[in-house]
C-alpha cells in the first residue's frame, strides 16, 4: 500500500486511514475480508471476530471529534461507559500509528495519528432490528430485555438537573427541530411538520408541571443516550451496546423517555407491540407509577427528533444515500402524529 498523504496541516487524511483499515493486511491473524460501515460520526471496520471503530474528525453542535486528543478521550470514554452493559464486547482502545518508515500500523510503534475502539464482533442476525425485519423477536427475548433495562435503570446514577433546565432542554430541542423540519428544500410536507411542531410546543407547555416533577423528583438517570434496536443484541442473554459517550447531557434522560425512543424505532419497523410490553414490564419491576401522558409525549418528541436528524444528513455537502432521508423523515412525522393524537385523545 502506498504511504499515506498529509493534508495542509500535516495530518494524515481520513481517506488514507480508511484505505489502510479496509485492507486485511492491517489485521494480521484476524481473517480475510474487511467490511466497512459508515455513519455520520464513525467508520466501523468488521474483520474476523473483531470490530474497530474510528471516529471521524467531525464537529457538530452536539459533539466535537475534530482533534486527535478529543478522539482519544472519547474512545476511552466509550470503552468505560459501555463496559457497564456490554462488559465482554468492548475490549480496548487501539492506537493507529505512523511508523518511522512512513507507513500506518495498528498498535504499531511511532507517532499516534488516531485511536480506535476495538470490540468483539456481534452476530448481525441477532440484533433486535434484524429480528424484527425477519421473523420477529420472541416475547421471551423482549422480557429478557426488560429485565436488563430495569436493572440498569435501578442502579444508574441520578444526575441533579433543575426542573427549569430540564424543560428548557426539551423546548430547545423542539426549536432545533423546527429550524430543520420547516426548510422547504428537503421535499417533505412543511405544513404538516409545522403543525406537528406547534402541537409539540403546546404539549410541552400543557405538561410542564409533569415534566418538572420528573426532574425535581430525581427520576432522571444517566442512561444509554441512544437506545435503538440496532444497539441491542440477543446473544447468550441480552447485550446493549453503543452507549452514547460524547455528551453526558444527552445521557441525562427520564427512563420513560428512553423507552419511548426505543418504542418509536420498533414501531417504525412495524413492531409496535414491543414498546408497550417493555414499559409494562419495567414499570412493574421498578414499582414506577403508570406514566400516562408522559409516554406518548416523549414518543412524539423522539419521532420529531429522528425526523430532524434524518433530514440533517441533507445539509452535508455530499450526503450519503440522499434519496432515503426525506421518506424516512416522513415516516417519523407520521409516528409523531400518532403519538400526539394519543395525547389529544387521552
Amino acid at each position: 500500500m502506498a504511504p499515506p498523504t498529509m493534508d495542509a496541516r500535516g495530518v494524515v487524511r481520513l481517506a488514507d486511514k480508511a484505505a489502510f483499515l479496509s485492507d486485511p493486511a492491517a489485521y494480521p491473524g484476524l481473517g480475510g475480508e474487511v467490511k466497512t460501515i459508515e455513519t455520520h460520526m464513525s467508520l466501523v471496520f468488521l474483520v474476523g471476530d473483531r470490530a474497530f471503530k474510528l471516529k471521524k474528525p467531525v464537529r457538530f453542535p452536539y459533539l466535537d471529534f475534530s482533534t486527535l486528543a478529543a478522539r482519544e478521550t472519547y474512545c476511552r470514554s466509550e470503552l468505560t461507559l459501555n463496559r457497564r452493559l456490554a462488559p465482554d464486547v468492548y475490549l480496548r482502545v487501539a492506537r493507529l500509528a505512523l511508523t518511522e518508515e512512513g507507513a500506518l500500523a495498528l498498535d504499531g510503534e511511532g507517532e499516534a495519528v488516531d485511536w480506535l475502539v476495538a470490540m468483539r464482533r456481534l452476530p448481525a442476525d441477532r440484533m433486535l432490528d434484524a429480528l424484527i425485519t425477519t421473523h420477529g423477536p420472541e416475547t421471551a427475548d423482549v422480557d429478557r430485555l426488560a429485565v436488563a433495562l430495569a436493572r440498569f435503570y435501578d442502579s444508574a446514577q441520578r444526575p441533579l438537573v433543575s426542573p427549569d433546565e430540564y424543560v428548557r432542554r426539551l423546548e430547545a430541542e423542539n426549536s432545533y427541530n423546527r429550524e430543520i423540519l420547516t426548510r422547504p428544500r428537503f421535499g417533505i410536507d412543511e405544513a404538516r411538520a409545522q403543525s406537528l411542531l406547534d402541537r409539540m410546543s403546546q404539549a410541552l407547555s400543557a405538561d410542564r408541571s409533569l415534566l418538572e416533577g420528573r426532574a425535581s423528583g430525581r427520576l432522571l438517570v444517566d442512561g444509554h443516550g441512544d437506545l435503538r434496536p440496532e444497539h441491542i443484541c440477543f446473544e447468550n442473554g441480552v447485550i446493549i451496546y453503543d452507549r452514547l459517550e460524547f455528551s453526558s447531557v444527552l445521557r441525562q434522560v427520564d427512563p420513560v423517555d428512553e423507552l419511548a425512543a426505543l418504542a418509536t424505532e420498533c414501531a417504525r419497523l412495524s413492531a409496535d407491540w414491543i414498546g408497550p410490553r417493555l414499559l409494562e414490564r419495567i414499570t412493574a419491576a421498578l414499582g414506577w407509577p403508570v406514566p400516562g401522558r408522559l409516554y406518548p409525549l416523549h414518543a412524539a418528541r423522539r419521532a420529531l427528533l429522528r425526523a430532524r436528524l434524518a433530514l440533517s444528513h441533507l445539509v452535508d455537502a455530499e450526503p450519503r444515500q440522499p434519496e432515503q432521508w426525506a421518506p424516512l423523515a416522513t415516516r417519523y412525522l407520521a409516528l409523531a402524529e400518532q403519538a400526539l393524537d394519543r395525547i389529544s385523545a387521552g
